[in-house]
C-alpha cells in the first residue's frame, strides 16, 4: 500500500469536457494511462497528459508540518458536518491550501477515496503524515457511521497537541536562540575587535591588568583555533542528533534528564500528562478498547520513561486490573489523574474525566511557559550584559589606568 502511494505523481492535462469546452488542470496518479482513465470518468477527454515539471530552485516546496495536518482535519470535519460529500470536501479543502505539497497530498487521498478506497485505508498510504492512531480513529468513525464526529474529535486532539508542542518549543527555543546569539557576538568581538585594542596596548609598554591579559589571551586562542571551535560545535550538534536517532539508550537518557531539569522538567512533565490524558480520552471516546487505546497512547507520550510505564499499565489492565490501580502502581502519575481516572471508571465517564485532566494540565503548561519566558528575559539580558560588557571593560581598563596615572 505504501509503495503504491509513493509512485503517485502530479500530472498536467489539457482537453475538452462533455460540453466541448477546453479545460486544463492538475491531477495526481501513478501513470499516464491511469490518469487518462480517471479523467474519462470525470467526463474529460484529455488531449495531452504529462508529468508536472519540477522547478529548478526549491523543487520540493514547503514541507508538510503537523500543523497543516491539524488544519486539514478541522476543515474536513467542518465540511462533513455541513453535509458536503466526502470526495467534494477534499476538492474544496485542496483549493484553499497554499502549500503545494499539502495540496498534492489531499488530492492523492481524494483520488483513492473516489476510486472506492476507504478514507482510513487512503490515509495509511501516507504514514509519514498520518500515524496509526490517526488512521485507527478515522476507521472507527467510518465503521460507526459517525465520521464527521470523529474528525471533529481528531481535529480537537491535533490542535491541542500541536498547541502544547508549540508552547514547549517556545519555552526551549527562545533561551537557546539568545545563547547562540550571545556566543556568536562574543566570538566576533574576540576575533575582530579585541585584536585592535591589543595592537594599541602593545605600544603602551606597561603591564596590562590581569583581566585584560586574560581576554587578550582568549582572543589570540580564538584567532588561531576559531575554525576548530566552530567545526567542533557543528560536529557535536550533528552527533547529538544522530545519537538521538540511532541510540535508543542515549535517547532514553536524554528523556530522563529532561524530566529532572529545573523548571523545564516541570513543563515537560505537565505536557506529558496532558498528552497522555488527551490521547486516551480521544481514543476511548471513539470506542477503541482500553487495552488497544493504551498501546496507542504509549507512543503519544513523547517520552520513553512514560512510554514504558504506559505499556506496563496496558499489560496489567489486560489481566483485569483497574486502570487507576495500574497507574497508581507505576508511581509516576499525579494524584489528580489517579483520582479522576478512578471516578471515571466508577461512573462510566472515563473519557470525560480524562478530558478535564488534559485541559487542566494544558492550562498549567501555558501558565508555566509564560512565567518562564517572563523570568528568562531579564536573566538573559543580564548574561548578555556580563559577556559583552565584561569584554568592553577589559579593553578599557588599561586606558582608565593610564588616565589615573596622568
Amino acid at each position: 500500500m505504501a509503495t503504491a502511494a509513493a509512485t503517485n505523481q502530479t500530472f498536467v492535462y489539457k482537453g475538452v469536457d462533455r460540453k466541448g469546452s477546453k479545460v486544463e488542470g492538475e491531477i495526481s496518479g501513478s501513470s499516464v494511462q491511469l490518469v487518462k482513465a480517471q479523467l474519462i470518468k470525470q467526463g474529460i477527454n484529455a488531449r495531452t497528459v504529462r508529468k508536472k515539471p519540477k522547478p529548478l530552485f526549491g523543487g520540493r516546496g514547503k514541507p508538510i508540518k503537523p500543523q497543516d495536518i491539524a488544519v486539514f482535519t478541522r476543515q474536513m470535519a467542518t465540511m462533513m458536518k455541513a453535509g458536503v460529500p466526502l470526495v467534494q470536501s477534499f476538492e474544496i479543502v485542496a483549493e484553499g491550501v497554499d502549500n503545494a505539497n499539502m495540496r498534492d497530498l489531499i488530492l492523492a487521498i481524494r483520488e483513492d477515496v473516489a476510486a472506492g478506497t476507504s478514507f482510513a485505508a487512503a490515509l495509511t498510504k501516507h504514514p509519514r503524515y498520518f500515524d496509526d492512531l490517526f488512521c485507527n480513529l478515522v476507521e472507527s468513525g467510518e465503521q460507526s457511521g459517525a465520521l464527521e464526529t470523529m474528525l471533529d474529535r481528531i481535529a480537537t486532539y491535533k490542535e491541542k497537541t500541536e498547541a502544547i508542542k508549540a508552547k514547549i518549543k517556545k519555552a526551549l527555543t527562545y533561551p537557546a536562540a539568545v545563547v547562540v546569539v550571545a556566543v556568536v557576538v562574543t566570538g566576533i568581538l574576540l576575533v575582530k575587535v579585541v585584536p585592535q585594542f591589543a595592537d594599541t596596548f602593545s605600544s603602551f609598554g606597561a603591564e596590562l591588568p590581569a583581566f585584560t591579559q586574560l581576554v587578550v589571551s582568549l582572543s589570540e586562542t580564538m584567532q588561531e583555533w576559531w575554525f576548530i571551535v566552530l567545526f567542533g560545535a557543528v560536529l557535536a550538534f550533528v552527533a547529538f542528533k544522530e545519537m538521538m536517532v540511532r541510540s535508543k539508550k542515549f535517547a532514553e537518557l536524554i528523556d530522563k534528564v529532561m524530566l529532572k531539569l529545573p523548571i523545564v522538567g516541570d513543563i515537560v512533565y505537565n505536557s506529558i500528562i496532558a498528552r497522555f490524558s488527551r490521547t486516551l480520552s480521544t481514543t476511548f471516546a471513539a470506542g477503541v478498547p482500553l487495552i488497544d487505546a493504551l498501546e496507542s497512547v504509549a507512543g503519544a507520550t513523547g517520552n520513553s520513561v512514560y512510554e514504558y510505564a504506559v505499556l506496563k499499565v496496558r499489560d496489567e489492565v489486560s489481566t483485569g486490573v483497574q486502570l487507576n490501580a495500574s497507574l497508581r502502581k507505576a508511581g509516576i502519575f499525579p494524584s489528580m489523574l489517579l483520582q479522576m481516572a478512578a471516578i471515571g471508571e466508577e461512573s462510566g465517564a472515563l473519557d470525560e474525566m480524562l478530558d478535564k485532566v488534559a485541559s487542566y494540565y494544558e492550562e498549567m503548561v501555558d501558565n508555566m511557559v509564560d512565567s518562564l519566558t517572563s523570568l528568562l528575559e531579564p536573566m538573559i539580558m543580564a548574561v548578555l550584559g556580563i559577556l559583552v560588557g565584561g569584554l568592553m571593560v577589559a579593553m578599557y581598563l588599561p586606558i582608565f589606568q593610564m588616565g589615573q596615572i596622568v
